[in-house]
């Protein structure tokens, strides 16, 4: 092998050390390792910790530092330290087996020529922007994915490192999925060897199925399925806290997959609404108890901070708090979006998401078209047939599968929380307003339609009555079976970018980059060097550049065009 794919491999695994070594230092640090039991289960909290975390820093900091080489090797080497302090100081190193064991699995999958197509477009423009600069003000006006930013992008920066330079910028991918299936495979195992198979069990092992052969694209992940896959591990633990004693420590998961949700894909703000069915759960003589607990609790205090760090940057990008929600811009600003642009774009992207635009085509009056139900018919005919129709297939044969695998004539009597219903119930309001507003499967349609499917499906297993040891087996049939298929279907995918692009990832395993990739950090460049040149009376000053820019103190602001 070369020493291209020994450097990859050896990066790979030091960056996931790395965020779950701040994850553990986090928690030790909140002492929530000593409130959560789960916590000390297995790397799966901790990890998502650590991103949380290392989002909120990555936020704030960037008003100050840009995330270079000398900036990131610092911090990821604090957690990278810290991880195997914690490795020789525990007792429990059982732990650590199915962590590296998921990961070397998932590092099949990190093996990627060509990422999605946004990749390129603003996934990776950004991150990179983020290495070279510190905050600059306006950067929305060059580019419409700098307007709707994820903290992906800052997630990205962090791992901007020497030698492999930029080439872990889909890494943060491969942590959510990773830290995900751990606490999915964690619950799995909890209940089997506890002999309490039950409700959440059945969904989490349908997530996991799901999740990991659906989703076995890494690099299709984007911002979108990574926000979908915390979405099903939102759900699993809501479910949780239902037949907990409602502690306020076990709610503090809640939040942090809130938090990063929402900090993903900014229009999961709407999932807040998933509050309701919680709080609807406590005694009412206690919801005021608990109301005022947790706003006096820190992980409330990190999940307002989160907010608070993507509304500001929201901010200073386009002079909205969420681009393209218009009614949440000023266009007094120098570097505000102009408000008819708002609106035009929010019409563009809705008619996007209801199949009146595409790559090749356009309808011709897209604010009509989007129009109460004037757009169901084309979405139908053009994305219903053959992309959603495909996905429902796929669902079907999976609970097939799984119904024939766990299927018997003898039943256990159970009753099912009514709390299940109720947040049921606010599943499907999500699901209507996915429906009418962006029915498009990238924008939530995956994860609502599923778990609207394995809810009612969930229920139904955990009344067959199978003997423990049976669901024992079965169980990890299905999971290794999975495995299987997710490292099938990576291989093939890998031979196929061998042959149709020459990729070789032994030899050569970095992801594709080209010129159009650092044309905004070009254009950054340029508007600023120009500004000094014109400040200094140089003749190199390019006088259509010359109000292009403005600064105060340090702090550059892009100016729009007027």
């Amino acid at each position: 092998m070369s020493q291209n794919f020994y450097l990859f491999f050896f990066i790979y695994f030091f960056i996931i050390f790395a965020v779950t070594g701040i994850g553990i230092a986090g928690s030790n640090l909140l002492k929530i390792d000593n409130k959560y039991a789960e916590i000390n289960d297995n790397f799966g909290y901790t990890g998502l910790i650590g991103i949380f975390l290392l989002i909120i820093y990555s936020y704030l900091s960037h008003f100050f530092f840009k995330h270079n080489f000398t900036h990131n090797v610092l911090i990821l080497s604090i957690g990278f330290f810290y991880f195997i302090y914690s490795f020789f100081k525990t007792n429990n190193k059982k732990k650590f087996l199915p962590f590296f064991i998921i990961f070397s699995f998932l590092f099949l999958g990190f093996l990627i020529l060509k990422n999605h197509d946004d990749f390129s477009y603003y996934h990776f423009p950004y991150s990179y922007y983020l290495t070279q600069f510190s905050a600059l003000i306006g950067v929305g006006q060059f580019n419409n994915g700098f307007r709707v930013q994820s903290s992906i992008f800052y997630l990205n920066s962090m791992f901007y490192l020497p030698v492999i330079k930029y080439y872990m910028f889909n890494i943060s991918a491969i942590l959510i999925m990773g830290f995900s299936n751990l606490i999915l495979l964690s619950k799995i195992s909890k209940n089997i060897n506890s002999n309490n198979v039950n409700f959440n069990t059945y969904l989490s092992l349908l997530s996991f199925i799901f999740i990991n052969i659906f989703f076995y694209r890494i690099g299709e992940h984007g911002t979108d399925r990574s926000a979908q896959i915390l979405i099903f591990l939102l759900i699993i633990i809501i479910f949780d806290f239902f037949k907990s004693n409602q502690s306020i420590n076990n709610f503090f998961p809640v939040f942090i997959l809130m938090g990063i949700i929402i900090s993903l894909k900014p229009f999961y703000v709407l999932y807040l609404i998933l509050f309701f069915p919680i709080l609807l759960s406590f005694n009412n003589k206690k919801i005021i108890f608990y109301i005022i607990s947790l706003v006096k609790n820190w992980h409330f205090i990190l999940f307002c901070l989160i907010i608070f760090s993507l509304l500001i940057t929201n901010f200073i990008n386009s002079g909205c708090l969420l681009f393209p929600v218009h009614f949440t811009c000023a266009d007094s600003f120098d570097w505000s979006v102009p408000l008819n642009e708002v609106k035009n774009l929010n019409t563009h992207y809705e008619a996007w998401s209801k199949a009146g635009k595409g790559p090749n085509f356009s309808i011709e009056n897209p604010a009509l078209y989007i129009q109460g139900f004037n757009w169901v018919p084309q979405w139908i005919d053009k994305y219903f047939f053959n992309k959603v129709s495909d996905f429902l297939f796929g669902l079907l044969l999976l609970l097939i599968i799984v119904f024939g695998t766990f299927f018997t004539k003898k039943r256990i009597k159970r009753n099912t929380d009514k709390n299940i219903y109720i947040l049921y119930l606010f599943l499907i309001l999500l699901f209507v307003e996915w429906f009418y507003n962006h029915p498009a499967l990238r924008y939530g349609g995956y994860c609502l339609i599923a778990l609207l499917l394995f809810v009612p499906f969930s229920i139904v297993l955990e009344k067959f009555n199978v003997d423990n040891k049976v669901v024992k087996f079965k169980f990890l049939i299905l999971i290794i079976l999975v495995s299987i298929i997710f490292s099938g279907r990576n291989i093939n995918r890998i031979s196929k970018e061998i042959e149709k692009y020459s990729y070789s990832p032994i030899y050569n395993p970095f992801y594709k980059v080209t010129e159009g990739d650092f044309i905004f950090d070009k254009i950054f460049s340029n508007i600023i060097s120009n500004y000094e040149n014109c400040k200094n009376l140089q003749e190199k000053c390019d006088l259509k550049l010359k109000d292009k820019l403005k600064k105060y103190g340090n702090i550059f602001i892009f100016v729009k065009n007027k």
